[in-house]
């Protein structure tokens, strides 16, 4: 897999014929290795191991509803009352992060109402805390740690 960059961690890798699969800390579980997966898992451990944001208020993949549409967010972060405080989506290291990508989060955020939301592909990363009162985006330089979030 490519190196990206965030921080390295301890993976576990698995192979199943033609088929590579990483354990996944939050499924408690082998998940196939996409690129996009290789990702996913790298944020997953940097928010835990960098950033203070505890193994379980985090949630991958999980459904929401968006214009009579069922949709899948990559990954969100939990506030000790269950509310959303982050909105992560993930893309494979080949696809740019554009403003369509950018817009497609923030469409979700609008049903979802995170504060913080941050885009990547493992090479780039981009996040904001967005104000809904005052409808302003701020660009942060990196993810606020959790302890930030929670005061």
């Amino acid at each position: 897999m490519q190196e990206l960059n965030l921080p390295p961690f301890d993976y576990k890798l698995t192979q199943s014929g033609e088929t590579i699969y990483i354990w996944d800390v939050l499924r408690r579980k082998q998940v196939v290795l996409t690129p996009e997966e290789w990702v996913r898992q790298h944020v997953v451990h940097y928010l835990i191991s960098h950033r203070g944001y505890p193994k379980g208020l985090l949630s991958l993949e999980r459904g929401h509803r968006y214009n009579q549409r069922q949709k899948r967010t990559d990954l969100w972060a939990l506030g000790p009352d269950g509310t959303p405080l982050l909105l992560v989506e993930c893309k494979r290291p080949t696809v740019p992060i554009t403003a369509a990508v950018a817009q497609q989060a923030a469409t979700y955020n609008q049903t979802i109402g995170a504060p913080l939301l941050l885009l990547t592909n493992g090479l780039q990363h981009f996040c904001w805390r967005v104000n809904f009162e005052q409808r302003t985006n701020e660009m942060l330089s990196e993810v606020p740690a959790y302890g930030e979030m929670v005061k």
